[in-house]
């Protein structure tokens, strides 16, 4: 049974000592977001966690962002700042995962052995 072909939506912010991903919830709901600030930022986000990817681009190694880095880049590190900087001024990016088959019952043994 093929699984893990679900899409991922993320902001990517390129900063000056650091790349930042923020997930979020869809397109649609971010560019409504970016015109009306009366829609809740827990409404458009996935999660209240800010990552970084250490300079490799919006596909590396996803690391949480901590204070010293958020103070570094965006001058607070208070988090929901940080993430209203990300939203307003980073790049939209959809990715769907690649589907992969596993065993659906690791109990029985390997697959393609014969018992």
């Amino acid at each position: 049974m093929p699984r893990a072909n679900e899409s991922t939506a993320k902001v990517f912010y390129k900063g000056s000592s650091e790349d930042f991903v923020v997930f979020v919830d869809g397109i649609d709901i971010l560019n409504n977001w970016r015109k009306d600030r009366s829609i809740p930022l827990s409404s458009v986000v996935n999660g209240f966690k800010i990552f970084v990817t250490h300079k490799h681009g919006a596909q590396g190694i996803m690391d949480g962002a901590s204070k010293g880095i958020l103070e570094t880049e965006f001058g607070t590190s208070n988090e929901d700042e940080c993430i209203i900087k990300i939203l307003e001024n980073g790049e939209y990016q959809a990715t769907v995962t690649r589907e992969r088959q596993d065993d659906t019952n690791v109990a029985n043994g390997p697959v393609g052995i014969a018992r």
